[in-house]
């Protein structure tokens, strides 16, 4: 005779584990930001875009992506609520704070591009996907990507690789051909991990 278990109710995070989520989750991607600046490679999403601004005008990394983001709050606000709006606004704020204090700590040299691009993706795929299950993003494309994937059942990985095809023609412009191919095996497992790692039907997080 089989028997059927119902499975219980996703419970809510506390907000003790949604800090350390945020923490852990920025910590992750500021790492992989890390490795891309010691390869002199770049990601896809706003932080992609941040880190070309950033190398076309000599500008912090960290100042470029928190103004980048400031008119994507609003669509949070908008469609996904006050709390999200609020968790990306910290996590936003947390990677900047990271990726200015972590290189006063630790230098990377002497990476191979394709080792960096990969470390990148795999750090930089983990914390979103850790941030994503805490009811946060990076902001930018990933308010979208997130919202679109809630409502309209679409990938966020895929959403968000769509973007990256825009960020990287427009890299063409500052990195060499070599530099943007490592740059797009990084993306490329970065958006992979979340595809197949982040679904609602699987973990619901708010």
């Amino acid at each position: 005779m089989v028997s059927f278990i119902e499975s219980p109710s996703p419970e809510k995070h506390s907000p003790f584990e949604d800090i350390q989520g945020l923490i852990v989750g920025t910590l992750l991607v500021a790492l992989a930001v890390q490795f891309l600046q010691a390869c002199d490679l770049f990601t896809g999403q706003i932080a992609g875009l941040s880190l070309v601004t950033a190398k076309a005008t000599g500008t912090s990394f960290g100042i470029v992506f928190f103004l980048m983001n400031l008119p994507f709050y609003l669509i949070a606000y908008l469609r996904m609520g006050l709390a999200f709006t609020l968790k990306t606004f910290t996590a936003v704020g947390l990677l900047s704070i990271w990726s200015a204090v972590l290189p006063q700590f630790f230098t990377l040299t002497d990476v191979h591009p394709l080792l960096g691009a990969a470390l990148a993706g795999v750090t930089a795929g983990a914390g979103l996907i850790a941030l994503f299950r805490h009811g946060a993003t990076l902001g930018g494309v990933g308010i979208v990507a997130v919202w679109l994937q809630d409502t309209k059942g679409i990938k966020a990985g895929w959403v968000q690789l769509g973007f990256d095809v825009l960020v990287f023609g427009l890299a063409l412009s500052f990195f060499d051909l070599h530099a943007v191919a490592f740059s797009l095996v990084g993306a490329a497992i970065t958006n992979i991990m979340i595809a197949t790692n982040h679904r609602r039907d699987r973990y619901i997080a708010r």
